[in-house]
């Protein structure tokens, strides 16, 4: 075998991984890397302008496509701009290997130029870290990384590698598919608990399956499976933010989704129910509400590829450790195998006719202002007309709940957000690292004022590579969930939550090569979405939406699901500090 340095061994592991894309900035201590990635042009490298970017970028290749996303960054400050995305990407269980460069082995721990302690400081916010101080054992950890990185509960992986590493040589031989000793997730479900499940659901009388990111994680078949079993059952299907677009938005069993910003139907439904189906979700704080109220009656089957996630925050009573594919395939071919009708559940669906009439996701318009929920309600019906694939990121904030409220998603891998970690300034560059991965999909990125000044730097990077993504600013002047828990919370003292020196935002797209409408007018809402549609290249629209608009429905921290508000004049200064202290 012919001797390669680190930097050409490293290269030929991501080629032979079937890498295509590599998100990255370049620095002294990956320099080798770079003049390898030089002559290997089936790697296509995007230039970004921050490593944040590079990393939501990675996030939405990722999400979008399926395949893992990969970073390249260089030591220091280069590691360190990138724990942001590695910890959103853990939270959300994105797969993703970052290449960190590092000083060279003899300068480790001397303080040297650009040194940072990266496997230190990324030990907790990624899946599994590495520092490679011998080329001849790169291969094996790389294609290891990638196999930790992708199976079981995904997550981050981090390979750091000293700048000595790339440049010192080795024979490299592509190592055997991994076989991990200790790293064994768990696939397949146990035969009892997929039996207790299955005859909890014929017996219940007022069944729900709450569905989450783990449903789209574990592929498209996953959420195939969860409509099927849904049709056999007829129970009534909610979701968390993560998890949008497993079951389709139109069906007549969806509720929508749950949590603080839920339905009422959908949060009721819980409450109420007797069975709920966990598929995929973690009953985190911003679904659950206040414990000792949350589905009181209910019994529990939980289904998740993570053993750490169950009985963690609410005890259930099956819990099933499994790919959710695999489990609920189980449950599928348990449930025809015995025969089971489904059962009548018209009381049932009578109970949640009467929560729907609610009507929560309701909003009034005064004819003089763009409502926020108006403008999401029209791009969806605007999108719906092209015909086309169409990918949604979001920024964070109110923007985001509209989005999730008012877009219907009729299938995976096309709703992309930062749920767990809640992280302005991973749409944009999301949309960007989306649009790479699907070059025939229209990629959009919903923004608010304040989270798309994050990273939107990334303008470049779009104009570099000739993406046509569509950056829609829903522009209220505000951090507008910053002020609407200042007004839930303080009294609406609004401080340091009004931003009062915005940049133009038609002019920067201009700038930056890019067309920029402004959208002003409610009666021009439509004609400059289509227009924003129908533009070749990248678009930035800065829609002025009603500046002191709220989202509701909401259950504020600390309260039940059957707490929820739905007037918007309840709102001013009603939490106690008990509850502040959970915001």
């Amino acid at each position: 075998m012919a001797e390669k340095s680190g930097a050409d061994i490293l290269v030929e592991c991501l080629i032979d991984l079937g890498v295509e894309v590599v998100f990255g900035y370049p620095g002294g201590a990956v320099l080798p890397i770079y003049d390898a990635l030089y002559n290997h042009p089936t790697i296509k490298h995007v230039l970004v302008r921050h490593e944040q970017g590079a990393t939501h970028m990675a996030e939405g290749y990722a999400r979008s496509t399926g395949k893992p996303g990969v970073v390249l960054v260089t030591s220091g400050p280069g590691a360190t701009n990138a724990v942001t995305g590695i910890t959103d990407a853990l939270m959300d269980s994105i797969p993703m290997i970052v290449i960190t460069g590092q000083v060279p082995t003899q300068l480790i721990g001397t303080d040297a130029f650009q040194e940072a302690d990266t496997v230190g400081i990324t030990r907790h916010c990624t899946k599994h870290n590495y520092l490679v101080k011998d080329p001849g054992k790169l291969a094996g950890v790389v294609h290891e990384a990638f196999h930790i990185a992708t199976t079981g509960r995904p997550g981050p992986v981090v390979i750091d590698i000293p700048k000595n590493v790339q440049i010192a040589t080795a024979p490299y031989k592509r190592p055997e598919p991994v076989q991990h000793a200790s790293y064994r997730p768990q696939i397949k479900a146990d035969a009892a608990g997929i039996d207790a499940a299955v005859e909890m659901l014929a017996a219940a009388e007022r069944p729900i399956f709450y569905t989450g990111g783990g449903v789209i994680n574990s592929g498209p078949q996953a959420s195939a499976l969860l409509r099927e079993l849904a049709a056999l059952t007829g129970a009534p299907v909610t979701s968390t933010l993560m998890g949008l677009g497993a079951f389709p938005a139109s069906s007549d069993q969806w509720l929508g989704m749950l949590g603080m910003h839920g339905t009422y139907e959908a949060n009721w439904a819980m409450n109420q129910a007797d069975l709920i189906l966990c598929v995929g979700a973690r009953f985190d704080d911003r679904v659950t509400g206040r414990l000792d109220a949350f589905a009181p009656n209910s019994r529990k089957v939980h289904i998740d590829i993570d053993r750490s996630s169950i009985n963690k925050i609410v005890d259930v009573d099956v819990a099933i450790q499994a790919d959710v594919a695999s489990a609920l395939d189980d449950m599928i071919a348990l449930w025809k195998q015995r025969g089971h009708e489904q059962a009548d559940l018209s009381a049932w669906w009578d109970r949640i006719a009467e929560w729907r009439t609610k009507k929560s996701l309701a909003y009034v318009e005064n004819g003089t202002e763009i409502m926020p929920q108006r403008a999401i309600a029209d791009l969806y019906t605007a999108c719906q007309a092209t015909g086309k694939d169409v990918i949604i990121t979001t920024e964070v904030g109110q923007h985001q709940m509209w989005a999730a409220q008012h877009f219907g998603f009729e299938a995976p891998n096309k709703w992309l957000t930062s749920g767990g970690l809640g992280t302005m300034g991973y749409g944009f560059p999301a949309a960007i690292g989306a649009q790479m991965g699907n070059p025939d999909s229209l990629a959009i990125c919903i923004a608010g004022d304040a989270s798309v000044q994050m990273n939107i730097q990334e303008m470049g990077t779009a104009s570099q590579y000739r993406l046509p993504v569509k950056l829609f600013i829903l522009n209220n002047e505000y951090m507008g969930m910053v002020r609407q828990w200042q007004e839930l919370t303080y009294e609406s003292r609004y401080s340091n939550s009004y931003s009062d020196s915005l940049p133009d935002f038609v002019k920067l797209g201009e700038a930056y090569g890019w067309t920029g409408i402004r959208i002003e007018e409610p009666g021009d809402l439509e004609a400059g979405i289509r227009q924003m549609l129908e533009t070749p290249g990248p678009v930035i629209v800065d829609c002025r939406v009603a500046k002191l608009s709220n989202c509701f429905p909401m259950i504020p921290s600390g309260a039940a699901h059957t707490e929820m508000m739905l007037d918007p004049n309840q709102i001013a200064g009603i939490m106690s500090d008990e509850a502040k202290a959970l915001v």
